[in-house]
């Protein structure tokens, strides 16, 4: 059974009247709110300001009623019992202290602040203190190995002396020269005197056969290298835009010198493998008719990339349909399908026949030589197309009178060979290089004739 305090105890009642007597009267029931609001008036912390951001509060008051810390300190602790853990170790004493900076020759006291462990110590930065050493001769060895008649030895002392003053600083020196005393000298020519001197006195007093590393200046060099310099500086802004656009153009040459060439070896290609699939027909006509199947997939000739349509070859394991044979591959473009389809139109072949062994091998050498004769099409319809609009840049020239006219037969007055048509179509096709660059297609004349007028077309001799 559950007493008068159990249920005190639950109700979280108390008192001393109902503790002396164990029961529940009806004070402790109606004023139990009021000792509730009494303890937790005890505990009862201080609120957050508004406006005001926690971070700051927490600086103000904590929940232990401790002072904020005065420095800020790394613990793990969290951000509540922050507390700064000061050092019980003595503070290493600093001193006061004159000091002198060695490289400094004039004697100078300085003060500053310094350990005092670092008393009587050296000043730190005195080792940064680098310095030339310009090498010192004697009268005898001027006088033997040394002597110049363009140049005193007061000169040459002097030229030494403000060598070691300023650490071959040579702008410095050439303006602190006295010109009034001696000749007027450039920087060139005292650069050339010092490096001559030093170069004089090392191999003097170099130990035989040590290898020297001797210093050697080019005055000649640097005196056009320095007129160079001002040259280029001194330019118009006409000459510099005129130079950027030389080199524009430059870059034009050279790219379309290099198309040329790469759609001079594609056509070359093209021929090549057009020569291969003849004689490989021929071959095959005029070898015995009996040959097993499968001698006529593994006994294909060596065709380039370039000829024609290269089918893939299904070499994995598994069942697959001859059909898939006849898929174009995704290397051949919408043009040349729709090409080649129209081409099989006109020649009354469908689409889609039968794929037995021999159609299929038949069908895709048929279509590869359709396709390597549209390209070779295209090729000649493209040097037909240059070669016209080389004659007519010839003629339009010719007009001008920059170039004599063309003969009857196509060659120049001078004796020299013209473009005409018996050399366009012949071997020297390919060895017209078009300075300028002919355009690869109707769409892009207009854009290459502003840029052709101003110039002039390579003559090739009659071979």
């Amino acid at each position: 059974m559950a007493t008068g305090a159990d249920v005190r105890d639950i109700l979280e009642l108390g008192g001393v009247e109902s503790e002396n007597t164990g029961t529940i009267n009806k004070k402790d029931i109606i004023n139990s709110d009021k000792k509730k609001s009494k303890k937790s008036s005890e505990t009862l912390t201080f609120k957050r300001p508004e406006g005001m951001h926690r971070e700051v509060y927490a600086l103000l008051y904590s929940d232990k009623k401790d002072a904020p810390p005065l420095l800020p300190s790394d613990t793990t602790q969290g951000y509540r019992t922050v507390k700064a853990k000061l050092g019980s170790k003595k503070v290493r004493p600093w001193k006061w202290m004159p000091f002198t900076n060695p490289a400094r020759k004039d004697g100078a006291m300085f003060y500053h602040w310094r350990r005092a462990a670092e008393e009587g110590k050296d000043y730190p930065f005195a080792r940064f203190n680098k310095t030339v050493q310009v090498p010192v001769y004697s009268e005898q060895e001027y006088q033997m190995y040394l002597h110049d008649d363009a140049w005193t030895k007061a000169e040459t002392d002097h030229l030494f002396d403000l060598a070691r003053r300023f650490d071959l600083r040579f702008v410095v020196i050439h303006d602190r020269y006295d010109h009034q005393q001696f000749k007027k000298r450039s920087v060139e020519d005292l650069k050339e005197r010092y490096y001559h001197i030093c170069a004089k006195l090392a191999n003097i007093r170099a130990a035989p056969g040590t290898d020297l590393k001797i210093p050697v200046f080019d005055a000649g060099h640097e005196r056009r290298r320095k007129e160079q310099l001002e040259r280029l500086y001194n330019r118009t802004p006409e000459q510099v835009a005129e130079e950027e656009y030389l080199i524009q153009e430059l870059r034009k040459i050279e790219t379309r010198k290099k198309e040329r060439e790469k759609r001079t070896q594609d056509l070359q290609k093209l021929i090549t493998a057009a020569d291969t699939t003849t004689e490989q027909r021929r071959a095959e006509r005029k070898a015995p008719k009996k040959k097993l199947p499968q001698k006529k997939e593994t006994e294909k000739p060596a065709v380039p990339e370039t000829a024609g349509i290269k089918f893939p070859d299904f070499k994995s394991a598994g069942v697959t349909l001859r059909s898939q044979r006849m898929k174009l591959p995704s290397s051949v473009g919408q043009k040349k399908i729709k090409a080649l389809e129209q081409m099989l139109m006109e020649l009354g072949v469908d689409l889609n026949p039968m794929p037995t062994e021999e159609i299929v091998q038949m069908f895709n050498e048929l279509r590869s030589d359709l396709v390597l004769l549209y390209e070779l099409k295209q090729a000649f319809a493209n040097c037909e197309y240059e070669l016209q609009m080389l004659r007519h840049r010839y003629e339009a020239l010719a007009k001008a009178g920059s170039i004599g006219p063309l003969s009857a037969e196509g060659a120049h007055p001078d004796g020299q060979a013209g473009l005409g048509i018996e050399e366009g179509k012949g071997d020297a096709k390919d060895q017209i290089i078009d300075v300028v660059g002919a355009p690869l297609t109707p769409n892009s004349r207009k854009r290459r004739e502003s840029a052709s007028s101003s110039s002039s077309i390579k003559k090739v001799k009659k071979p």
